[in-house]
């Protein structure tokens, strides 16, 4: 038998876990084409049929079923090995790729990797923005070594990878002077019928927002969703509605987009995770981000959530 190729491997792996070829390609950014010429070789090489058509899916044969519990090993093995090199120093300009959920506060995500510029050792900072299923899609392809998300990792997701709470916020409301200047009831009263940017579906802060608006039997008029947060503090910023953002980073949106503090909502909170390979954090930069997460921008949250 011809010697494993470990690239046909990975790609069935990632079709047998995603369920479907299209998935698969989606998150390994090739054409479904592609995966399913390699599928033909991996099972050539083989000499075993692996998949079945069911309908219009695909179904593990009983042989794929056993490769599948193999490869599960075999990677799970190989992300352990990596995790153990990165124990000692980094090489001199190692790149460190960190995925950015786009819902989370730019200026947040900046205060979070900030600690890897200064890091003893200097490295290549790669920073990517996108929907956080495909960020985790690359994570666990190793094409990053961190998530940065507002929310743990999907439960309907088969992605291996592992949560690690950073900290939380309340909220505070703002508004550019002029829509203030509009209003004149005191908060939170003034978003009744008022324009409110509301966080797009996609982030987890939307249903914490409007559980919160029921409470307060509190009826804005929600102008525009934004999944994208510096794009809703733009449109913040001309006037176009009221907005919520991190009480954490209170002062720097007011300075930055010249806006005011109507009020703030402690009940309602910003989370922030970090997302990684590792069960336990051994790479020295997302230990040392983690840690100035927890200790200097969200302060004493860590020790709240637990109790």
């Amino acid at each position: 038998m011809a010697a494993l190729n470990f690239k046909h491997l990975r790609y069935f792996w990632m079709v047998a876990k995603s369920g479907s070829i299209a998935r698969a390609s989606e998150q390994l950014h090739l054409t479904p084409q592609s995966i399913s010429g390699q599928l033909s070789e991996l099972e050539a090489t083989l000499g075993v049929d692996l998949f079945r058509r069911v309908g219009r899916g695909l179904e593990l044969t009983e042989t794929g079923q056993r490769l599948l519990g193999y490869a599960e090993q075999i990677f799970a093995l190989s992300d352990e090995m990596l995790d153990s090199l990165r124990d000692g120093a980094l090489p001199y300009g190692a790149p460190f790729r960190v995925g950015i959920a786009d819902s989370v506060p730019k200026m947040v995500a900046y205060r979070l990797v900030e600690p890897s510029l200064g890091f003893e050792e200097p490295i290549k900072l790669i920073c990517r923005e996108g929907r956080l299923t495909t960020l985790l899609a690359d994570l666990a392809i190793h094409r990053l070594d961190m998530v940065i998300a507002d929310r743990p990792m999907p439960d309907n997701l088969n992605v291996r990878g592992y949560d690690h709470f950073l900290g939380e916020s309340g909220v505070s409301v703002f508004g550019a002077q002029a829509l203030v200047q509009q209003v004149s009831r005191p908060f939170p009263q003034l978003l009744d019928a008022a324009p409110f940017l509301l966080p797009g579906v996609d982030v987890a802060l939307q249903p914490r927002l409007m559980r919160w608006f029921e409470a307060e039997r509190l009826r804005p008029r929600i102008v525009g969703e934004f999944d994208d947060s510096a794009l809703l503090q733009a449109f913040g910023q001309a006037g176009a509605g009221f907005f919520v953002a991190p009480t954490a980073i209170e002062s720097y949106i007011v300075s930055q987009h010249d806006v005011q503090v109507v009020g703030r909502i402690d009940t309602v909170r910003e989370q922030i995770f970090a997302i990684t390979n590792e069960r336990k954090l051994t790479h020295p930069i997302i230990a040392a981000i983690c840690r100035f997460a927890q200790h200097d921008i969200f302060g004493g949250t860590i020790a709240a959530r637990k109790k």
